[in-house]
């Protein structure tokens, strides 16, 4: 991190200058670069692929082999490979759909092999009546499609170290998505099952190699949770659930059960392993916090980020990035280039949908002054995402999930990029 005189560090954002950004954005407005990138040629003639037929039909398109580089990146157990992660390169993307080849991964122990002819769903417990169901009865079922954001409640828990994590953008904050899904309300099939009184839980398991399963609130489930079936438009892919997962719209990623194969009522939690061994905090008093099934707002600029630099200066540059919130529809974004001093509204891209993604936009005119950018979010019920500062007042230094505190950018007067903890 530079040092620099605190009252030299400030980059003020400034309504005239960034209106004069808006004028003759076409001849000024300048991107930042990958580190190293090295520019290529520009031929005289006329391109290769116009002297030349091109390829032929595929049945599956597939990315350019120019982009092999926007990847999910992978951090798996050394000891047990199909146990661990992958992250979505939040930094490579834009709008706010993550395409399925792209949707972050978290296994417990793989990826499961599952014939849809074979897989069943089962309703059972605090029932009138039990039922089952195979995926082509699912399939005939009516429908409805719901664009939500799923992420981990372990996203982004680098925040809680000592020290900043040097890493790209979607390689810290990336174990969260957002994707279109497609399947049957939960509640259409335990109102065919029948609900008992004295059902208030509802056990979720999925059909893995982990047998995973966690307790849920029957409230939510007969609120706004999903069969999902689809996603994007297509069918599941195996590493998001096929042949079919529960959707939990703004809640815990682990409540997302994929692979689902049984839904219990219950008039208790289960108390399992992935409820109190796992994805539970000890807090600054003793107690353990539990059942943190909602995912609070949360907002991160994507570019300019880490391992990109700002060539030009002086010059404008995009500020953009991604809000979501479990509680609701993203009401507002601000942006500072001075640490938090001063702030100024982003421009939310439409649409803004409840419970998940909404990218932010702000012209930002730099001059090659040091900076730090950040970004801060509000829903709709007024909650205001925290300063890492506030968020470990208030539960210790040692956690481990649900991180969602301010990230800020170090911009250096030569363009470079790190990641800090505010001034």
């Amino acid at each position: 991190m530079a040092s620099k005189p605190r009252n030299e560090r400030r980059q003020f954002l400034q309504q005239a200058g960034l209106g004069a950004a808006l004028t003759g954005i076409a001849s000024t407005f300048s991107t930042p670069i990958w580190a190293k990138t090295v520019p290529q040629e520009l031929a005289d003639a006329l391109p290769e692929s116009m002297r030349q037929s091109g390829a032929e039909f595929s049945n599956y398109g597939q990315p350019s082999v120019h982009e092999q580089q926007v990847i999910r990146w992978i951090s798996a157990n050394s000891a047990a490979s199909g146990n661990g992660v992958s992250w979505t390169p939040l930094h490579d993307l834009q709008g706010t759909i993550t395409p399925n080849g792209l949707h972050y991964e978290r296994h417990h122990n793989g990826v499961p092999a599952i014939d849809p002819a074979q897989h069943q769903l089962l309703i059972d417990g605090l029932v009138n009546q039990p039922l089952s169901f195979d995926i082509k009865s699912l399939l005939r079922y009516p429908m409805q499609s719901r664009t939500c954001f799923i992420e981990c409640g372990g996203n982004s828990n680098s925040g809680w170290r000592t020290n900043p994590i040097q890493t790209q953008a979607g390689y810290a904050h990336g174990l969260v998505s957002n994707a279109e899904w497609t399947g049957i309300p939960v509640k259409l099939l335990l109102q065919e099952a029948g609900i008992k009184p004295e059902a208030k839980w509802v056990l979720a398991e999925g059909a893995d190699g982990a047998s995973l399963n966690i307790s849920i609130p029957l409230e939510k489930l007969m609120d706004d949770a999903l069969l999902a079936l689809y996603q994007n438009g297509e069918r599941l892919r195996p590493e998001n659930g096929y042949p079919l997962r529960l959707v939990l719209p703004g809640w815990e990623g682990i409540l997302n059960v994929k692979w689902l194969r049984q839904l219990r009522l219950t008039d208790q939690p289960l108390m399992s392993r992935d409820e109190t061994a796992q994805y539970t905090e000890l807090q600054t008093d003793g107690k353990a916090r539990q059942f943190t099934f909602l995912m609070e707002a949360k907002s991160l600029i994507t570019s300019p980020s880490l391992g990109m630099m700002l060539p030009d200066n002086p010059a404008t540059y995009q500020i953009t990035g991604l809000a979501w919130s479990g509680r609701g529809k993203i009401t507002r974004v601000e942006i500072s280039a001075d640490g938090g001093e001063t702030w100024l509204d982003a421009e939310l891209q439409g649409p803004v949908l409840a419970k998940a993604f909404t990218r932010f936009n702000l012209p930002w005119h730099w001059q090659g002054k040091y900076a730090i950018l950040q970004s801060r979010a509000t829903d709709e019920t007024g909650y205001v995402q925290p300063t890492r500062e506030t968020l470990l007042d208030n539960r210790g230094k040692h956690g481990f999930f649900h991180y969602n505190a301010i990230v800020s950018w170090e911009i250096t007067e030569e363009g470079d990029i790190n990641h800090v903890y505010g001034f």
